[in-house]
Formats: structure tokens, sequence, C-alpha cells
């Protein structure tokens, strides 16, 4: 007599939030797959109907009630037969609100599960959305009995305010645990995720299928590498990183529960997980909201040649222009390095010099400015001069600003607002300069999979090499207003990633006066920050949806809160300062 079988078709799709006809478009289109394929069950990822997240949206009640009816619609398509459906979807009942699966099969809803542990930390702010569902047993698919976790309800252990899923699913007879997620991309996230299944699988003894959704969605990336687990620990599957992928598993049973062996595929880690996720972020970002292309300043360093090889990686050389916009101080080596970097990834690319400009806002501003240096000020005007210049263009054409900030700049303050911090969108914001070199040595010598830009060298290793420069005076340097990029990221990462005390450090190694300082700047730099374009989030602390803090503050690590500003000082000075790099 031959094993029974359970054919589970797992679909790690890339939803829209918002467009509900469209998600349940691939919804169908997964279905008809997995028809063909033999399959009991179609699994898809969490909210899939709505997209993940759906923030505010969701409390929207005509968004409620569509999503319902596409649900009940793709529900009667299933009386014909063929394969059961769980489908993730935002559900009403009672006036509660919850996170739901419905399980779609013989032209009905036959069974909703709830998630019962909603996270609300990092990215996540569930409690505020949904009513916590209650622990439930399994959902039965063609005799099999099947337990849903949703997410987070694999993730905690019971405590008194989250509740033990799993242990609740296996109490209750469940033979397979099938968990779908909307589990954003993070640098080494598959560890984690792989360590909690494991605990899961350990604790329950039953089989694991994590699904996890793909695709960029504002700042947040999701990354799938979906995969599942036997009851031994072994791997049953690993799905791809970073692309649509739809897999079907056939678990025999045995005398000792549900196995399955099926493919197993590497996936994208480390700085190559981190390029990948930021070729999807920009992706996506310009794909769902309908830009033709996008558009950023050349300038012969390396933020915006890293930048302009994830475009053209995201988008293809055909919908990416480059802007060289040059004054008195940039230098002929930016000028052939810019151009060799366009010709190298095949962009589109021009010169549009800005003295004229320049020279003009000096014209007008001189009765104002009249018996006060050149400080600062002057820098700045190049640079709200590029950015009116490239939004200019961006409204002529419709193609979006890549603003290319580093997490370094970011932190500090070294940009200038209504400058080089114009854009729409900047798929390094969450990067370091110190990554920024890596990655961009990284892209000469790989390009992830699917990537549209050319193989090879494309960013001129003169770009990598030579010390990087805002070129807003003469023979300007970063270094001349930063500590060397190694000592500048090593201290940030343990101020921002780790919220480190200074005392700890500077116990570490680092200069004290140089800790203090980049505290006060990263401090201080937070109105910045509010202002600053939305980027791929690729660590566990990016700013804004991550670390949130407020602009206005004067608490200090030295314990002692800053006194109260001179106010008569303000009004004379403003926050212009060498310390602040922006008026």
């Amino acid at each position: 007599m031959s094993e029974p079988k359970f054919t589970i078709t797992l679909a790690q799709l890339n939803p829209t939030v918002g467009d509900v006809p469209g998600n349940a478009a691939k919804a169908r289109a997964a279905r008809e797959q997995a028809k063909a394929d033999g399959a009991d069950l179609l699994v898809l990822p969490e909210l899939f109907i709505t997209g993940y997240p759906p923030e505010d949206l969701v409390l929207k009640p005509a968004f409620q009630a569509a999503c319902r009816a596409a649900v009940e619609e793709l529900a009667r398509e299933t009386a014909g037969g063929g394969p059961a459906v769980l489908i993730g979807t935002p559900w009403v009942e009672d006036g509660k609100l919850y996170n739901a699966c419905a399980l779609l099969d013989d032209g009905r809803i036959t069974a909703l599960r709830f998630k019962a542990n909603l996270p609300n930390y990092g990215v996540f702010d569930e409690k505020r959305l949904f009513a916590r569902g209650p622990a439930a047993g399994p959902v039965t698919v063609k005799g099999v009995r099947v337990g849903v976790p949703i997410c987070e309800d694999i993730w905690l252990e019971e405590s008194e305010e989250y509740e033990n899923v799993v242990e609740c699913l296996a109490e209750t007879g469940a033979e397979i645990l099938v968990v779908p997620n909307g589990s954003p991309y993070a640098r080494d996230k598959n560890d984690l995720r792989l360590s909690i299944a494991v605990a899961r699988v350990t604790e329950s003894g039953l089989p694991l299928v994590y699904l996890n959704q793909i695709g960029g969605q504002d700042e947040l990336v999701f990354d799938g590498a979906s995969f599942a687990l036997n009851a031994d620990l072994s791997v049953a599957t690993q799905m791809p990183a970073f692309e649509e992928n739809i897999t079907t598993l056939v678990w025999t049973k045995g005398a000792d529960g549900w196995h399955c062996k099926g493919p197993v595929v590497p996936l994208i880690e480390g700085d190559k997980g981190d390029y990948a996720a930021c070729v999807l972020g920009l992706r996506d970002y310009v794909r769902k909201n309908g830009f033709p292309g996008v558009l950023l300043g050349v300038s012969g360093g390396i933020d915006s040649a890293l930048c302009a090889a994830i475009a053209v990686d995201a988008l293809g050389a055909e919908r990416v222009r480059g802007v060289m916009l040059p004054f008195r101080f940039t230098a002929q080596v930016s000028l052939d390095d810019a151009a060799k970097l366009a010709t190298a990834l095949g962009f589109r690319y021009e010169v549009l010099p800005i003295a004229d400009a320049v020279n003009g806002f000096e014209k007008i501003l001189s009765g104002t400015f009249a018996g006060l240096p050149r400080d600062i000020t002057e820098e700045n005007l190049q640079a709200r001069t590029r950015g009116t210049l490239l939004m200019a263009i961006s409204n002529k054409t419709g193609a979006m600003v890549v603003t290319t900030g580093n997490k370094s700049e970011m932190s500090v303050g070294y940009a200038t607002l209504y400058g080089d911090m114009n854009g729409g969108f900047n798929p390094i914001k969450d990067i370091y300069k110190t990554e920024v070199f890596r990655l961009s040595s990284l892209r000469n010598e790989w390009k992830p999979e699917g990537a549209l830009g050319p193989s090879g060298e494309v960013i001129p290793v003169n770009i990598i090499v030579r010390p990087p420069t805002a070129e807003l005076r003469e023979n300007q340097t970063d270094q001349d207003s930063l500590p060397p990029y190694e000592i500048l990221d090593g201290i940030l990462e343990r101020l921002v990633e780790r919220e480190e005390p200074l005392a700890s450090i500077i116990a570490a190694g680092f200069p004290a006066d140089v800790v203090t300082r980049i505290d006060r700047l990263l401090n201080i730099a937070e109105y910045k920050r509010r202002q600053a374009a939305p980027g791929v989030k690729v660590t566990e602390k990016n700013f804004g949806r991550d670390r949130r803090y407020p602009i206005t503050n004067r608490f200090r690590d030295d314990g002692k809160a800053l006194p109260a500003p001179d106010e008569k000082l303000v009004a004379r000075a403003g926050r212009a300062s060498a310390d602040v790099f922006d008026g």
C-alpha cells in the first residue's frame, strides 16, 4: 500500500498594497499553476489580498469591504474542484478587525484563523490596527489537519501577553504547520528565521512550512527566502531570495509523520543580500508608484556611482538619466569619472554647468549678506542649485529623482536640505559609507540574478579609491569635517544600531572627543532626517520606521540635559555652524 500524499504549492509572490484586483489576479494565476501540479493546497503570504503592510489603509471600511468581496469571489471559484487556497486577508467579525487567513474550498470559505500575537516593535504597529485573535486548532484540508500560525505566532513563546500558538496547535491534532509571513529583509535575518522555526519544530515535533512574500513596499523590502523543515529538522525545501517563485512540494506520510524533499536553492546573503535588497526596493518603488524612470545627479563620487549602478540594475539603462552639475570647484577628474561611469552603465548622461545660477543667487543675496563673511551658506547654494535643477527636470519628464546620501551622512547631517537631499527615494539611505565602498567593489565582480545592468567593471576603480569629497570649496575632502569613515561608522554602528552608552564606546578605544562630537551631531541632525526621502531598509535600525527620536530633545548621555539655548545667540546665528554642516 502506497504512503498517503499531501501536495502543497507555495506561492512566494510580490503583491502591491491596495491593489486588491491585481493581488487577486496573482492568486488566481498561482492557483492555476497549483492545479496543474496536482496540489491539494495553495498557500499565499500574510495579508496577501491587501499587500503587506497595509498600515492605516486597512482601517478604511471601503477597503475592508473590497478585500472581503475579493476573497469571497476567489472562494466561489473553488467550487469546480482543484486545490484549496489559504490566503491572508483582513477580516471584520463582531465589530473587530483581524489579521486573518481564510481557507477557500468547495466554493466557500471553509475556515478562518486569526493572528493571535500582534507585533508592536521596529517596523510593526499591528496592535493599533488589529484585534488579537484567539488561539485555535488546525484546519482540515483533504483530510489533513493543518496548523496555521500567522507570522508572529511562531516568534514568541507563551508569556503573560503572548500565547504559544504552536503548542496549542500540536495539542489539538495538527499534522503540519503552515506559516504565512510578511517578514521584511534585514541583514542576517535568514539565520534568525531559521532558528525560530527550528525551535517551533523541536517543541511541537511537527514539520513546518515558512512562506514569505517578496517585493518592495516603501522603505521595506521582503526577500522571500521561504523554506520548509521536516520534523527531524532536515531542510525540506529552500526557495530563492529576492524573486517570485512558485514551488510545489509533495509530502508523504510514514510512521513518523509527514516528510518532504524538495528543491534547495542557495541564498543570497551578506553584502550581496544588501545590494539585491537595494535593487528590489528601488525597482518596486518606481514600478508600483508609476514613475517612467529615474534621474540622479552624477558627481563623479562613489555614492552617486553606486546609486547609478543600482538604478540601472533595477530598471535598465534606458530608464535612467544622469546629470553632472559642475561648478568651479568640480575637478576635471570628477567630470572624467562621471562620464566613464555613464559609458560603462550605458545610461543617458548630460552636463549642465551651474555657475550662472549660483552667481545669480549670490548677486540677489549680496545686499542681504553685506558685511557678513562667506561661510557654509555659499557652499550650500551650490547644492541647492543642483537640487532645484534636478527637480525641474523631474517635473518636466516625470522621472523620479534618486537621492544618494548614505547612512553615515544621514546620521551626522553631512547633507544639505533642499539640495543633495532632494529626491523621491534613496536606495542607499541605510548603507554606511564603509559599506558603500564594499558594495561598489562587489558590484564590479558580481550582479544579482535578474539585474538589468551590464556585467563586469561598471564603477570606475578611481571612483572607489579616490578620497570622497563634496567639492563645495577648493581642495575639500569629507575628512576635513568628519573623522575617517572607519572610525565614524564604528561609532555610529554602536550609537544607532546598539544604542550603546558613550562611556562604553569610549572604553572600546574610540577617542572621547570624537565620540562626544558624533553623538551631538547625531542628535541635532534629527530635524534633517525627518525631511529626508524614504529609502531601503537593510539594517535592524534604519532611520524612520525603526529609530524614531524626537526632534526637540535636550537629553545627552553625560547625564545632563542641555541648557536652554541663548535666544539672542540663536537669533543672530541660527543653526549654522561648522558642526551642523547646513543652515
